[in-house]
């Protein structure tokens, strides 16, 4: 009988197991964006001026803007301060959405990476992070 009961848990186990697998994976993809994008406002800003002007923010906002972005992807791919760095990094991300939608880019690629990347940051905790699936059940 136990057996029987065993087997009937390694779906349930090996499914769990995918998720949270599937979960750092999509976590580790938003660490590296942040991490890039961090590191491109910190050590060549030049690159993204033009972006920074079309958006009314001055380059010097770079050295404000890159440690932050730094300090959301750390909290993030931490375990423990996860859901915190998990809500920093959508606040940044809604700010990016903002600043677009503030001069009239909907839909630019910009916005859609934004989106995409905060829809990551929750997906990949919901599914790495069991305390967040009891917090949020979306399956009974």
């Amino acid at each position: 009988m136990s057996e029987t009961m065993n087997q009937h848990h390694l779906p349930e186990a090996m499914t769990t197991h995918r998720a949270s697998w599937a979960g750092r994976l999509m976590s580790a993809i938003v660490v590296v964006a942040l991490v890039a994008d961090g590191t491109i406002q910190l050590f060549a800003p030049g690159q993204i001026a033009s972006t920074l002007q079309e958006t009314g923010f001055a380059i010097d906002l770079t050295r404000i803007v890159g440690p932050i972005i730094f300090v959301c992807a750390i909290l993030y791919a931490i375990p423990a301060t996860a859901a915190l760095g998990a809500i920093l990094v959508t606040g940044f991300l809604g700010g990016a959405i903002c600043a677009h939608v503030r001069i009239n880019e909907f839909g630019s690629p910009p916005e859609l990476i934004s989106l995409l990347l905060g829809a990551m940051t929750w997906g990949g905790l919901y599914l790495r992070d069991p305390r967040m699936r009891a917090i949020v059940p979306l399956i009974h």
